[in-house]
């Protein structure tokens, strides 16, 4: 599997990308730059994911940074944390139990760099908290897979909205059967596609 783990191979899949989509031609000659957003993997980084769970970009950063001020960002500290004192950073109920959750999970994240796409979404998607969008954006930006789409996320939804002049935003289903004339690069499409969000938009996509 080629990973896409630097601006040279981002470059490379975008060129085939286009080469073979005049859409998405379009899309990357529209924001000009479609910039690589690998993120640390291991818990953090899925811990991350779970607290941006159905929030803008702005008021996810400033949960997690409430929880970087207080150390809550690792196994161990959540474990030793009160539900009251992750409540006081930012976090909903709901999130409280996901996070921990997490926690005692012990997923062996080395492992995963050496799983398909696949097999590293079914056992993530097995702790509570996690569904199959966290996983995909984790599959995408921590483990660096090339065919990852993520039709669940709504700028998604939205940019292809955009992009095909569509009534309604396309639901998952949808998404998924367009996004398969991208394959093998639909995690470059996404990434394009977050830019186009963007720059329609005015706003980060994710």
């Amino acid at each position: 599997m080629i990973k896409i783990e630097n601006k040279q191979t981002l470059n490379n899949a975008l060129l085939e990308l286009v080469k073979n989509d005049f859409d998405m031609a379009r899309v990357v000659k529209c924001v000009e730059k479609v910039n690589l957003r690998s993120r640390e993997d291991g818990f953090q980084a899925l811990l991350r994911a779970i607290v941006g769970q159905q929030l803008s970009v702005k008021a996810a950063a400033a949960i997690w940074g409430r929880l970087e001020k207080a150390d809550f960002v690792s196994e161990h500290n959540i474990n030793l944390s009160t539900d009251e004192q992750l409540r006081e950073c930012g976090l909903s109920r709901q999130k409280v139990n996901y996070a921990r959750a997490l926690a005692i999970a012990k997923i062996d994240y080395k492992k995963l760099h050496f799983l398909s796409t696949d097999q590293a979404t079914e056992i993530l998607v097995k702790v509570s908290g996690i569904g199959r969008w966290t996983a995909e954006i984790y599959a995408m930006f921590s483990l660096n897979h090339p065919d990852v789409f993520p039709a669940g996320d709504l700028a998604l939804q939205e940019a292809t909205r955009i992009l095909y002049n569509l009534k309604d935003r396309p639901k998952e289903k949808e998404m998924r059967k367009i996004a398969q004339r991208w394959k093998p690069w639909r995690s470059v499409a996404s990434l394009a596609l977050w830019e186009y969000y963007a720059k329609n938009k005015n706003r980060e996509g994710v």
